[in-house]
């Protein structure tokens, strides 16, 4: 099966990171046309043992995190494990590790190392707080990051409520977001002058880059703010609401929107209501507010008001669960859903590059691996013969499905 035809097609990258974050910066990076060669332990990516849900006994969090790359299976705590790596690694553009701080170093795989046989070599690393200051030496979760970057500060129903964590795992995706960004950045460099750099990001950093609103506020004000649930903290109503069968969200928060609003929900007097006569007003009256307009929207069915609300364009839209979102027809015209077939699971549904390019489209053309699929394959590229893989294999250096023979 090709690799995807993008505009990163003849990068080469070998991605030693498990779980997410690493993972991540891979597919993107794949999905834009990258040959990327995921490096795993013997015992494989832990999200391998992500079950359940699987299909056919493969994990399906795995096969959604590593779709379009290739796989190998190396054993780095073996001589012959880290010779094989090295050498893929003296002409590869990008490694992505997502290690504790030092692990790299402890194996003869840091960066300082790599470069003297690779100068051009791009070495981004994933981490949950960066490798300098205080907490470089901390593990990375998600959970953690959305605490200390703010994030479940601001997030869930109010003052006074237990901490809330967005329902995503945000900062694991975003920092993997960052890392494909930073590697896009720095190969954009090397084209131009042959040297390679480090990268480095972290769950911690992504958490903070979606405070932006609310880092605003307290730089201003000297107050943090809180959670606001679905409202907005700058501009209102622009928030969901509750309808006779669900909840729409809505989003007439500038002054011709307000207006149309009102309109559409036949509430013309709020317009002259000196509580919600401009945005200063409307947020300063929030609760007032929103319990007036549930009122009007509990009065009718999602799907009536939301006919209304476009015809008067404003704008608003449904609360989707995640099957239905992978139905809506803008999400299928815009390939957010694709399908692969693996050679174990079958069909298997994936969501689809977020980026389009008009003249390198990229995509998702090649299933998850399975352990060690790619191994003789990707060896042989490096000029080691059948003997000398199964060599490897022997010693266990290196191990290979039988999809691989």
């Amino acid at each position: 099966m090709a690799a995807a035809k993008g505009p990163l097609e003849g990068m080469k990258v070998v991605e030693l990171a498990h779980i997410m974050a690493g993972p991540v910066c891979g597919m993107m990076l794949a999905d834009m046309g990258a040959d990327v060669v995921k490096v795993e332990k013997p015992e494989g990516d832990d999200t391998r043992r992500f079950l359940p849900p699987d299909i056919n006994g493969e994990s399906a969090a795995y096969m959604m995190m590593n779709r379009n790359k290739r796989g190998i299976v190396l054993d780095l705590k073996s001589e012959d494990g880290k010779a094989v790596l090295r050498r893929m690694l003296e002409t590869a553009d990008v490694v992505i590790e997502n290690y504790r701080m030092g692990t790299m170093e402890k194996l003869g795989l840091g960066y300082e190392t790599l470069r003297k046989a690779n100068p051009g070599l791009i070495y981004c690393e994933i981490s949950g707080f960066g490798r300098t200051g205080p907490y470089a030496g901390r593990g990375g979760f998600d959970l953690i990051a959305q605490g200390m970057s703010g994030l479940m500060s601001i997030t869930g129903e109010g003052a006074g409520r237990p901490p809330v964590k967005s329902g995503a795992p945000v900062t694991d995706i975003t920092a993997g977001i960052l890392g494909a960004l930073g590697c896009a950045a720095a190969y954009a460099r090397k084209l131009q002058t042959g040297e390679g750099q480090r990268v480095d990001t972290s769950l911690f950093e992504a958490g903070i880059t979606h405070t932006y609103w609310q880092s605003a506020i307290a730089f201003a004000t000297g107050v943090a703010p809180g959670p606001l649930g679905s409202a907005h903290p700058l501009n209102a109503p622009y928030q969901a609401f509750r309808t006779a069968d669900g909840w729409i969200n809505l989003g007439a928060a500038n002054q011709k929107n307000w207006e149309r609003m009102l309109s559409v929900i036949g509430a013309e007097e709020l317009a002259s209501d000196p509580r919600f006569g401009n945005n200063h007003g409307r947020m300063q009256n929030l609760p007032a507010l929103a319990e007036i307009l549930d009122d009007h929207f509990s009065t009718r069915t999602s799907a009536e008001w939301l006919a209304q609300l476009e015809a008067a364009g404003v704008p608003a839209g449904p609360v989707l669960d995640v099957g239905e979102m992978h139905r809506d027809p803008q999400t299928l015209h815009r390939e957010m859903v694709v399908e692969t077939t693996h050679p174990k699971a079958g069909p298997v549904k994936a969501i689809g590059l977020p980026i389009k390019f008009s003249g390198t489209p990229g995509g998702v053309t090649r299933p998850a691996p399975l352990l060690g699929q790619h191994s003789r394959e990707v060896l042989a590229e490096y000029g080691w013969d059948d003997d000398a893989v199964d060599g490897f294999l022997a010693s266990g250096a290196v191990r290979e499905s039988a999809a691989g023979r």
